[in-house]
């Protein structure tokens, strides 16, 4: 059952001048390219195809905007790492991301991060970018499914180690359900 039901695209901005206006509460989700963004968005919203989901890695191009209620958004950032993306689509986004950070509208971060792989090089540009919005961040491990029990001890450690009071972190697995209530819980925090 869809937790938001009347959940939809509101739109898709490929600059900042298409945002929607600066109202509400909005909640961003990024990460690298194929750690599981979309599946992570569709899980919490209960919706099987909100966001897209494709094995390709870079298809989020924009900056998707999603209604899930009145006034209370999610925004889709495109994956950085691998993206088949154009060099000049890519220099699109900073502008973007950074017009975002601004907004007041934003009230919290999703980071997601594959369990598999751990924080990278780029996650701690987002975690800086957050910083210097003001915007709180929750990492979500992702993928948590694929790891047994000791990497996944071993993965959440490293994770807190290395977050130590830049954010919160948990397990998260779209294909098991592990983690999806808190995670929802933050979200509806979030929209307070």
């Amino acid at each position: 059952m869809s937790t938001y039901p009347g959940s939809a695209l509101l739109l898709s901005a490929a600059h900042a001048r298409h945002f929607p206006p600066d109202l509400g509460a909005e909640v961003a989700f990024a990460g690298r390219s194929n750690a599981g963004k979309s599946s992570a968005i569709n899980a919490i919203t209960g919706r099987k195809a909100l966001a897209r989901i494709s094995k390709t890695p870079g298809r989020t191009r924009l900056l998707n905007f999603f209604e899930l209620l009145p006034g209370c958004r999610i925004v889709d950032l495109p994956g950085y790492g691998y993206a088949a993306a154009s060099a000049a689509e890519r220099a699109t986004w900073a502008p973007m991301t950074t017009a975002l950070a601004r907004r007041q509208s934003l009230r919290g971060l999703f980071l997601i991060v594959d369990s598999r792989r751990g924080l990278l090089e780029g996650d701690d540009g987002l975690l800086a970018w957050a910083a210097e919005a003001g915007c709180p961040v929750h990492v979500l491990l992702t993928k948590t499914d694929k790891l047994k029990r000791a990497e996944l001890a071993q993965a959440m450690a490293a994770a807190h180690q290395a977050l130590e009071g830049h954010a919160t972190v948990q397990a998260f697995s779209a294909v098991d359900g592990t983690g999806l209530e808190e995670a929802r819980r933050q979200l509806k925090q979030w929209y307070k």
